[in-house]
């Protein structure tokens, strides 16, 4: 049997009393003491996440902007000023999604991306396979870890521990100090930072803003973050098996240059002109807790599948995210321990900087 890898913060975990889970190969923390007190603490004041499982990987070279012209769903072209991240697919060419990745522009031979750690050996050989043709270095940062810090409290807490100019960050930008990485990015529907960075520093931030009232969080408290927050999660959400069109992804499809023959577009372009399935939000209306793969159908017979559902602590009632046939119908049904209860369907996100997003006449 083989043993599972460890972040740098992994005895950190242990002294806290974190309870320990196999996630992607990884021994990782699922909650320390209370799963609700963890979301709570981000949606409220701050808390962190080690989430150095996940993988940074650099590209250099001339031509990268034109190897990621190629790669991604998204357009880096509208990365113009360093330090600007995009989020994005990497996709294979009947349009199955390989992986939902950030890129970040440093220079013009310089790119930065973070992928997830169950696909990080897949991605890295997908980008080895077509690099040559570039003339790109792939290079994974095995030396780096990441660090996240959410919640309204989290950029003030973390300023003082950071470059100076992680404080004026737009969102969705980036800026480094040496091999200091910090991106105004995050997976929980708050603000806050992704910090990358030699996993010694890692460990001392951690220290550190666990003295300031930085508060330590599990798997479990970013899943139903992210849940409220109406993001995907790859290997729920979004697969190979699926298309950025199915998966509410479609905003990160970039179709506008006509010229730009991404890998996947023209299986993308093929689905375009059939109907096809798409992402829901649902919200319970009747008794018990959506989770995945539960049977959802509607009054006209179509029928669809949870792809991740929950309780949100947030909202105090249960939602989940769906895949569905193309219908206008808003009241369906789910199938919970042989039984179809009430639910609605609605527009994801549920919670978005702290606040309830579901319409007053839902709730």
């Amino acid at each position: 049997m083989l043993s599972l890898k460890k972040t740098a913060l992994h005895e950190h975990h242990r002294r806290l009393g974190a309870r320990l889970v196999d996630f992607a190969g990884w021994e990782m923390p699922i909650q320390y003491a209370s799963q609700l007190d963890e979301h709570h603490a981000v949606r409220t004041h701050a808390g962190m996440f080690d989430v150095a499982h996940m993988v940074a990987v650099d590209l250099h070279g001339a031509n990268v902007r034109a190897f990621l012209a190629r790669l991604l769903a998204n357009d880096v072209a509208k990365l113009k000023v360093p330090g600007k991240a995009l989020y994005a697919c990497l996709l294979r060419e009947d349009g199955g999604v390989l992986d939902d990745l950030i890129a970040y522009y440093l220079d013009e031979s310089w790119f930065r991306l973070v992928v997830n750690a169950g696909t990080a050996d897949k991605d890295c050989a997908w980008f080895e396979r077509h690099a040559p043709a570039f003339g790109v270095e792939v290079r994974r940062r095995n030396d780096l870890g990441i660090l996240a810090v959410q919640g309204p409290q989290a950029r003030a807490l973390a300023a003082g521990e950071l470059p100076a100019a992680a404080e004026s960050l737009g969102a969705f930008h980036a800026c480094r100090d040496g091999e200091l990485f910090v991106g105004r990015t995050g997976y929980t529907g708050e603000d806050g930072y992704e910090i990358v960075a030699p996993h010694a520093t890692l460990v001392r931030l951690w220290v550190t803003l666990q003295a300031k009232g930085v508060k330590p969080c599990g798997l479990g408290a970013r899943d139903t973050l992210r849940l409220e927050a109406g993001m995907n999660l790859y290997g729920q959400d979004m697969d190979e098996s699926v298309t950025p069109l199915e998966s509410g992804l479609a905003w990160t499809v970039s179709m506008t240059d006509a010229s730009r023959d991404f890998i996947g577009r023209a299986a993308l372009e093929a689905q375009q002109k059939t109907p096809h399935r798409r992402q829901v939000g649902l919200l319970l209306e009747g008794r018990g807790v959506l989770r995945a793969h539960m049977a959802v159908r509607f009054a006209s017979g179509q029928t669809g599948e949870i792809t991740s559902g929950g309780f949100g602590p947030t909202l105090k009632r249960s939602i989940a995210l769906a895949r569905v046939p193309q219908t206008d119908e808003v009241a369906c049904e789910v199938q919970i321990r042989n039984e179809w209860q009430p639910a609605r369907v609605l527009k994801p996100p549920f919670v978005r900087n702290g606040k309830t997003l579901i319409p007053e006449s839902t709730s």
